[in-house]
């Protein structure tokens, strides 16, 4: 605790001095360059450097989805594969995320290729990430995938996210849900009218015609996740 708030001064520090040459300084540009700062420190040090690479077999898991049931990968019959989307209910780069996830969804679910996302915060650290809110979020931002919750912190751990989104995409080969894309969906997080190049789309596209994942990883732009 006392090193978390030994990175916040550090980067408050930091923030102040990156905007002190600018005499128009507003609240919001200081806010906007600690949020810069921070994210440089967090990704610093990720939670966990294990996981999954590329070419690696995932395994199934059965995690609880916010209408009560429980959800594998098993119960999807015909699928290609599965989009596997850490993310969580209030960081804002996740909440950013929402609609392109929707929409993916939305696009390559019926093409065999659904969205599975993982909420994998912990609510004991982040209290706005309770299993009740994760319901209200699904209703509120629409979900049309599961969105299940990591309570005993065991998936994202074995998969290897360290950041709210982080993307796994997985294509099934004889019977084994093999990795092909990891990291972020596209190159701009923040903004979604800005985005210049989707990477997991495209990396799905590929797939889809057959071809190999061009792009195979990018880095996850992201808040860390909490546990």
């Amino acid at each position: 605790m006392k090193t978390s708030f030994k990175l916040i001064a550090v980067a408050a520090v930091m923030a102040l001095s990156f905007i002190s040459c600018n005499d128009k300084t507003t609240a919001k540009d200081i806010a906007t360059a600690a949020v810069v700062v921070s994210d440089k420190i967090s990704e610093a040090k990720p939670i966990n450097t294990k996981g999954y690479g590329i070419g690696d077999a995932a395994t199934d898991f059965k995690l609880k989805d916010v209408d009560g049931s429980m959800v594998s990968m098993t119960d999807y019959k015909d699928a290609k594969g599965f989009i596997v989307i850490f993310t969580c209910n209030t960081c804002p780069f996740a909440v950013a995320s929402e609609e392109r996830i929707v929409a993916l969804d939305a696009k390559y679910k019926d093409l065999g290729y659904p969205v599975i996302a993982v909420n994998p915060n912990d609510p004991n650290v982040q209290p706005d990430d309770t299993y009740e809110l994760m319901q209200a979020k699904a209703e509120s931002a629409g979900f049309t995938f599961p969105y299940l919750y990591d309570a005993d912190d065991k998936v994202y751990a074995t998969y290897g996210a360290t950041k709210t989104p982080h993307v796994y995409l997985l294509k099934n080969e004889k019977g084994k849900h093999i990795v092909k894309y990891i990291g972020a969906i596209d190159d701009n997080v923040r903004k979604a009218n800005a985005v210049k190049d989707t990477f997991l789309a495209n990396a799905i596209d590929e797939l889809l015609a057959g071809k190999v994942v061009s792009l195979k990883e990018t880095k996850a732009i992201g808040c860390s996740i909490k546990v």
